[in-house]
């Protein structure tokens, strides 16, 4: 779900405050972006979704972004939003509570 290996070669090339900080502010901006996808823009939505996953390790949910992505640049019809948030919050709880833990 989750790419510590991403998740901790990040940390140790911008520090641990640095990078508390951006992982917050990752997950709010990915949490309003979510909220806020618009059907007319989906396809370029789920784009800068899967970027931002992956710069931050939350590749099954990056992985999900793809699909949908391809989905849409195929002509198939639009995607399940509810899966795509739901994926975001499995995945944001793992990376929060290893977080923790720390």
């Amino acid at each position: 779900m989750i790419a510590w290996d991403r998740v901790q070669e990040l940390e140790q090339e911008i520090g641990k405050e640095d990078f508390a900080e951006i992982a917050g502010l990752f997950l709010e901006e990915m949490e309003e972006k979510i909220a806020s996808l618009h059907l007319e823009q989906l396809a370029e939505d789920l784009h800068y979704l899967k970027g931002s996953a992956l710069n931050l390790g939350f590749s099954t949910f990056a992985e999900l972004c793809a699909r949908y992505e391809d989905q849409l640049r195929n002509g198939q019809k639009a995607p399940e939003l509810d899966a795509l948030d739901g994926c975001f919050q499995a995945s944001r709880g793992a990376f929060l509570a290893a977080m923790a833990s720390k």
